[in-house]
């Protein structure tokens, strides 16, 4: 990111990913950036995303059937719920003491694991409990 001239999308761009503090759909970046920046395009934050990313700055996540996400690279190993009612993706601070390896058929050897819980998020949870709006 050094050599990449600092502009005001740019700007816009980093601030919604560190305001919002999840892994983003390049749509959700967008969404954040634009209250900030009216105007901002969907191809600039893609352009944007991929030199982040590029750079060290940002990291993919990717679920399986959904896209890409970006979240701040750096971070430690962590995990990711899903929303299936808001689709938004979480990250979990824990990792279970499984003994992953013990899973594998004979011969297999684990290189890395990846969880990836599914359900719904509180707000989401909230919004359906009868009574609520």
């Amino acid at each position: 990111m050094s050599q990449d001239r600092k502009t005001k999308q740019r700007d816009a761009i980093l601030a919604a990913i560190e305001r919002l503090g999840r892994p983003l759909k390049a749509q959700e970046i967008l969404d954040e950036a634009s209250g900030e920046l009216p105007g901002l395009g969907l191809a600039t934050v893609y352009r944007n995303i991929r030199r982040l990313v590029e750079s060290g700055w940002l990291a993919e996540v990717e679920v399986m059937g959904e896209g890409k996400r970006y979240e701040r690279a750096g971070k430690h190993h962590h995990h990711h719920f899903h929303c299936q009612d808001c689709d938004r993706l979480f990250e979990l601070e824990d990792c279970p003491d499984v003994d992953f390896a013990s899973l594998l058929p004979e011969g297999f050897r684990l290189a890395a694991h990846e969880l990836v819980l599914t359900g719904s998020c509180a707000s989401c949870e909230r919004q359906s409990l009868p009574g609520q709006s």
